[in-house]
């Protein structure tokens, strides 16, 4: 079964980057300076270097008129790209964090969910690939909630 994890659009955050502290606080926008691998960027799907500055800002994940519409915190690397994965290439920053994988059907709806860690991941996201009406799975860090990428099959 193929499946791709899609990174966020660059552009979207791209009006921030460079921005003064002061200038990003006033947007609602945390600038931080990466001290650790805790700040998984979902854009470049990797985790900030030591050292990256990082912005955490407020996203909307699932934009829609659904019972499922989601927003939540996320972090994105100061004037980061994003990252096309070849079919089957799971993030590391995926693989090192237990994930609540959510399977959602084309009107956004969720069929189904589970939690996985390290390598169960790739095997969560094919069963869940196989279920009736499933076209997309959104994964979220299972101890902080927040949104890390969606996962799309074919």
């Amino acid at each position: 079964m193929q499946f791709t994890f899609k990174a966020l659009d660059h552009t979207i955050f791209a009006p921030l980057y460079g921005l003064s502290d002061e200038a990003l606080r006033e947007k609602g926008v945390i600038p931080y300076i990466a001290d650790g691998g805790g700040f998984p960027c979902r854009v470049s799907l990797e985790d900030a270097a030591v050292g990256d500055r990082v912005l955490l800002l407020n996203h909307i994940y699932l934009e829609t008129h659904s019972p499922y519409r989601g927003r939540h915190a996320i972090f994105v690397r100061d004037g980061a790209t994003s990252t096309q994965l070849p079919p089957n290439e799971i993030p590391e920053m995926i693989l090192k964090r237990p994930q609540s994988l959510r399977a959602f059907d084309r009107d956004d709806m969720m069929l189904e969910a589970m939690v996985a860690e390290g390598g169960q991941v790739k095997d969560a996201i094919e069963e869940l690939g196989r279920l009736k009406d499933v076209t997309y799975l959104h994964l979220h860090n299972a101890a902080y909630g927040c949104f890390m990428a969606r996962v799309e099959y074919g």
